[in-house]
């Protein structure tokens, strides 16, 4: 993957998926230590909070030198905070008041996935983060309400240019 990726003149968005919300680990040692090249690539890497620590913390990404958003969902609080951190500058943080729902199944995912549409489109990497993060939001409010636990996003109902 990493050698494909390389070969790419496009904007990667690498989503280091290895503790789910519900803290469920699904990555092993060996596949953690394949996540360094797919950082190294990446125009961004997007873990959540227990990912970032498992990952090093800010200390372990700042030695790598990688532009990473630290997602906050799974903090605890009213208010999420997403961090934008570019190595050598300033944090850039995005906050929101939090959308009280269980319907959370994939909203890190949701959130990558939609950071790389908007860069795709060519918008900058902050402009990216921000509608990224409005789609996210929007997708919450629109959650189908099927199932019982942490049920899905509700994609379908929204709709961008």
């Amino acid at each position: 993957v990493a050698d494909r990726l390389a070969a790419l003149d496009a904007p990667v968005v690498f989503d280091p998926v290895m503790i789910a919300t519900s803290g469920s680990v699904l990555a092993d040692a060996a596949t953690i230590a394949g996540f360094e090249r797919l950082m190294a690539l990446a125009t961004l890497t997007t873990p959540n909070v227990p990912e970032l620590e498992a990952l090093g913390g800010q200390a372990g990404f700042a030695a790598r030198g990688v532009t990473y958003l630290a997602k906050g969902g799974d903090a605890e609080g009213d208010v999420v905070e997403d961090s934008l951190c570019f190595p050598g500058h300033a944090p850039v943080a995005w906050r929101a008041e939090r959308i009280v729902t269980r319907h959370t199944h994939g909203t890190g995912c949701t959130l990558s996935s939609a950071i790389a549409t908007y860069l795709g489109k060519g918008l900058e990497l902050e402009e990216a983060i921000f509608a990224a993060r409005q789609f996210v939001r929007a997708a919450l409010a629109a959650a189908p309400g099927f199932g019982q636990g942490h049920g899905p996003l509700g994609h379908q109902a929204v709709r961008d240019n």
